[in-house]
């Protein structure tokens, strides 16, 4: 599918995107990325030079995409509009059978900037981001250029760290193995290196340890506390007891059953 084919797609109702509210999954970047999503995201966007520019730091930071491999390797005809996914062809993993490429989520920040290179790309181009594949363009220079521009301190491994920030964000909301299949890796490689504790995840348990201490009891229990047992009641627990007695049979048997607590087993 070329970039023309891929506008008339675009111009349906896209369906089936993942909700991913930035306000709700405020980043956690531990000690290695400490500027917020505002900063980082906003702030390097609205310094990007281009609508190019603006689309790759947005498929490195919101879609998760490796650089430069993958985010080179997108074509128009790899995002599916209408399914609210995209494909990514992985050189990576490749080797691995079956991982040559994934499928990912078509986040709903995604999609003005996929759509704003969409409407500049000239017709029958293929690839997604076209005038940054020249061999001897840095992407990581550029980035650098870009962060200084905006204000921003550069951090370490910077597309990395754009990356696995994106991951620890959505692994907040869905479950790991899920968010493992959209970015490619594995459980106990992301537990080691992308996912960070936070000051944020500390304040919450405090938050709720706080609350459910202080929690007064409830007016119902308050107004009908639990009722002392009558005299006639209490009768009828003896003459109960005394009837078991009686018959010779064990209470425990009556209530609970001749096969007891544990689970049938058959014979040995």
């Amino acid at each position: 599918m070329d970039a023309e084919s891929a506008k008339e797609v675009a111009e349906g109702k896209t369906v089936g995107v993942i909700q991913v509210n930035e306000a709700e999954v405020k980043a956690h970047l531990g000690e290695r990325v400490r500027q917020s999503v505002e900063e980082t995201l906003n702030g390097m966007l609205d310094a990007c030079p281009d609508a190019e520019w603006r689309l790759i730091f947005a498929l490195a930071r919101l879609g998760g995409l490796r650089v430069p491999l993958e985010i080179l390797g997108l074509t128009w005809g790899d995002i599916h509009w209408a399914e609210g996914r995209f494909t990514v062809h992985s050189p990576k993993t490749e080797h691995h059978p079956g991982q040559e490429s994934r499928l990912a989520p078509l986040v709903p920040e995604l999609l003005p900037y996929l759509r704003e290179a969409l409407e500049r790309a000239e017709p029958g181009t293929g690839h997604v981001i076209t005038r940054c594949r020249l061999a001897n363009q840095n992407l990581q220079t550029q980035l650098r250029r870009i962060l200084r521009r905006a204000g921003i301190k550069p951090w370490p491994k910077l597309y990395q760290n754009l990356r696995s920030t994106r991951q620890a964000e959505l692994t907040d909301r869905f479950p790991v193995h899920v968010v493992c299949a959209w970015f490619g890796n594995r459980a106990p490689v992301v537990m080691k290196h992308c996912l960070q504790m936070t000051d944020e995840r500390f304040r919450q348990v405090a938050q709720k340890a706080v609350q459910k201490a202080v929690q007064p009891p409830s007016a119902a229990t308050c107004r009908n506390p639990p009722a002392e047992p009558g005299p006639k009641e209490e009768t009828a627990i003896v003459a109960s007891g005394q009837q078991v007695a009686d018959t010779g049979n064990d209470l425990s048997t009556e209530l609970v059953g001749a096969g007891g607590l544990e689970p049938p087993t058959s014979s040995l």
